[in-house]
């Protein structure tokens, strides 16, 4: 059984630019990465990280499912959409998922629960991370050599898999 990452975004671009390197290692790793996006018109470069991507809007409004992700991912603009905050609490509540944050506009009721962490990028997530922001039209965008998350305990059944 591999370790499942459910990455939910607006877009292609915020997820390659914020977890980019991030998710290709996680991919690399042997970790099974979705991303739910609201706009999914161009999704070659989550594709090009090892993505499978899905629509956000169906996969919410599908009946709850048996396997539940070990880690999710979320940008915390996301938390404004009821259906996501009450996502991200229920993982904090039951410790069912690992949850990572990325942004600055961290909502007060959550910033005791998760800590700051830096995840080194390696050199072959850098690269294809810069081959999927060419991809999306932001090809002389810099990728630097760590991405930040707001990160919560490990999920209690699965030992750590933190994004460190």
């Amino acid at each position: 059984m591999r370790y499942r990452l459910a990455i939910v975004a607006p877009n292609a671009v915020e997820v390659v630019r914020y977890a980019g390197g991030w998710l290709f290692d996680r991919t690399t790793a042997g970790w099974e990465v979705t991303v739910l996006v609201d706009d999914h018109t161009d999704i070659r470069p989550l594709q090009i990280l090892g993505a499978t991507v899905l629509d956000i809007e169906q996969s919410l409004a599908a009946p709850k499912h048996d396997t539940w992700p070990h880690a999710v991912a979320v940008p915390t603009q996301m938390i404004a959409d009821c259906r996501v905050r009450d996502g991200i609490l229920e993982c904090l509540d039951r410790r069912s998922a690992e949850l990572s944050l990325w942004g600055d506009a961290l909502p007060a009721e959550l910033e005791d629960r998760v800590q700051t962490t830096h995840h080194r990028v390696s050199r072959a997530a850098r690269a294809f991370k810069a081959c999927a922001l060419a991809t999306a039209g932001f090809p002389g965008e810099e990728v630097g050599p760590t991405e930040v998350f707001r990160v919560s305990p490990a999920r209690a059944t699965a030992g750590p898999v933190s994004a460190r």
